[in-house]
């Protein structure tokens, strides 16, 4: 299984993005692994609308959050949702003390509760993360 990371969902809202392309591509490669991300990245997606939502008090301004609330949910339908589970809490609180924020600690559990490759492009973080594996495919590869 790959999961992607909040990063990497977010650079498809991008069209024009060469990482997009870049990492579409890549992605394009892969037949044989079921593509998802977890129930945090869209938790982390929905945040940013129903924000706007709330906090908007004239009505002809909550069309376009709402309409994009709602096209949130059609693009998340394409992709399988891991959901953050019993397991999952349990990574968390194996990682103690590792500086790493809250969030992106709940995304690393479930990849490791599915033994799943996170794309990501937050290796600053993740690398403190013992027996996760994780990937950037929106940037080039590093000049050997």
């Amino acid at each position: 299984m790959i999961l992607l990371d909040t990063d990497h969902i977010s650079v498809l809202e991008v069209p024009s993005s060469e990482r997009r392309s870049r990492w579409l591509a890549r992605l394009s490669l892969v037949t044989d692994q079921v593509i998802g991300t977890t129930i945090v990245t869209v938790e982390e997606q929905m945040r940013g609308w129903l924000a706007a939502i709330h906090k908007e008090r004239q009505p002809r301004r909550l069309v376009r959050p709402y309409r994009e609330l709602g096209a949130l949910f059609a693009f998340f339908g394409e992709f399988e949702i891991l959901p953050f589970t019993d397991e999952a809490a349990k990574f968390v609180e194996q990682f103690g003390r590792i500086q790493i924020g809250t969030k992106d600690k709940r995304i690393a559990a479930i990849a490791l509760a599915n033994n799943a490759l996170l794309l990501t492009a937050n290796r600053r973080d993740y690398e403190h993360v013992p027996g996760l594996r994780f990937e950037n495919w929106m940037d080039p590869p590093p000049v050997a």
